[in-house]
């Protein structure tokens, strides 16, 4: 591998452009890059030229998009012009953001279906995979995966939430193994032994993998030292270009490595944000995490409010539902208490047991449910919107977050505070005044204290 020539500063422009498999993930790594000091702005949808103008400092482009939870054929039809607008832009750097939980499988969220259609589009002879992310609880080992949940470190594919997933089960923690099923692409790892044994030997494990047939690389992560050097092994081995499917774990190790050369802030930092009167908030995650947090929340003053699923995928009934989530909700904000809109209290939830017998009597498949669900929240916020001067809000679950932030004429995403990690308070861009400037969190299923509610009312980071 012949490294980027020894330089001194980064280079002007843009150093790297996303597409993000879900909106939560997308908020995730654009917070990594602002509290590095490089402006970062994440569109809604794939921007046009005039609507780039409006960021022209920007030295992180993402778009937030929704494919973890879709097909390889919708991949096939929608990818390739996200990709392509991106890679017009020339960054050094195209990643296809994936989250840290590597949710996906050969039907659904393909990440080697994506890094097929993906790799197109530069001419680097290498594919690096960063994934681990010690910040979020999240390391890779030898090319396994593990996360740590309420203090405790689970092999992921005996994760008390990921292991029975309701779409992407994981039963699989060597993301060697579970990638091959997606994908006839070669797969290599430069894994935390060389890593450790310093930048040439890194480099001569890596000169050993690339290939014209672009092969995957994952880079092992696990301690601050090699997510350093898996940055370093990406800055440096970038050529004229690499597409990289990596979750924010390629964000954190390239901000380590810019730091370690004094290139960026010493100290990653965000703005703090204040208290605001009340927030809304609507759930549509089964994560035990988001339920202990909607707990929290109930014993602390928030109107929580379970929607019914029958109700708001039945054809006769969705209008009523929706009118009595919002009259309820808009009650509570007239009486200073903040309502939490929530679809399930956690994967044991009768909602999510009996969610496909709930479908099925909508005459719907799981997954236009699913979907429809995530409408009918978006529905339910926008209508809180439209009738209550809200400030701040907060959205969570991965898909869920995609459908809401969507229906709210949104064109854009910055960051306006710290939050929790992966969970940055992020500022709306919209020609819609009555949404411009609004404060909205995404929030994926395993983030967050179980105060995090809390929090977002309070603007506490953690």
């Amino acid at each position: 591998m012949n490294p980027q020539p020894e330089s001194t500063a980064l280079p002007a422009g843009l150093l790297l452009a996303y597409y993000g498999d879900d909106f939560t993930g997308s908020t995730d790594a654009m917070e990594v890059m602002s509290a590095a000091g490089l402006s970062t702005v994440l569109f809604l949808r794939t921007p046009d030229a005039a609507m780039l103008a409006r960021f022209p400092e920007a030295r992180c482009i993402g778009i937030a998009g929704s494919s973890r939870g879709r097909s390889p054929a919708w991949m096939d039809e929608h990818l390739p012009a996200a990709f392509e607008a991106l890679a017009a832009l020339h960054p050094p750097l195209l990643q296809y953001k994936v989250c840290s939980t590597f949710d996906s499988s050969p039907e659904t969220g393909s990440i080697g279906r994506a890094i097929d259609l993906g790799v197109r589009h530069l001419r680097g002879d290498w594919s690096p995979m960063v994934v681990g992310a010690p910040r979020l609880k999240r390391y890779q080992l030898f090319g396994n995966l593990f996360a740590a949940v309420g203090g405790e470190g689970y092999r992921l594919d005996r994760h008390p939430t990921m292991s029975r997933h309701p779409v992407t089960p994981m039963d699989e923690a060597d993301l060697r193994r579970h990638l091959q099923r997606q994908t006839t692409r070669r797969i290599g790892l430069v894994d935390m032994l060389p890593l450790r044994d310093g930048a040439q030997a890194a480099r001569e494990r890596l000169d050993g993998l690339r290939g014209k047939d672009v092969p995957v690389v994952l880079v092992d992560v696990l301690d601050d030292q090699t997510q350093r050097e898996a940055g370093r092994l990406v800055w440096e081995g970038r050529g004229q270009g690499v597409f990289s499917a990596s979750s924010s774990g390629l964000q954190y190790a390239l901000a380590a490595y810019w730091r370690s050369r004094g290139w960026i802030a010493a100290q990653p930092a965000l703005p703090q944000a204040g208290p605001v009167p009340v927030i809304a908030a609507v759930s549509g995650s089964c994560s035990p995490v988001t339920a202990g947090q909607i707990a929290w929340a109930r014993a602390h003053g928030f109107a929580c409010l379970r929607m019914d699923l029958a109700a708001v995928l039945g054809e006769h009934t969705r209008s009523a539902e929706l009118a009595r989530l919002v009259a309820a909700a808009g009650e509570a904000i007239a009486a200073g208490r903040s309502p939490l809109v929530f679809s399930a209290e956690g994967p044991d939830d009768p909602a999510v047991t009996g969610f496909d017998a709930i479908a099925a009597g909508a005459g719907l498949s799981r997954a236009d449910a699913a979907r429809q669900v995530g409408v009918a929240l978006a529905q339910t916020m926008r209508g809180l919107l439209d009738a209550h001067a809200l400030q701040r809000i907060a959205i969570a679950g991965g898909d869920s977050s995609g459908e809401v932030a969507s229906a709210l004429d949104i064109a854009a995403l910055s960051v306006c505070a710290g939050m929790a990690p992966g969970a940055p308070l992020c500022r709306a861009w919209s020609d819609n005044p009555r949404r411009d400037g609004l404060e909205l969190v995404l929030k994926g299923g395993q983030i967050g204290t179980p105060g995090f509610f809390g929090d977002v009312l309070e603007g506490r980071s953690c």
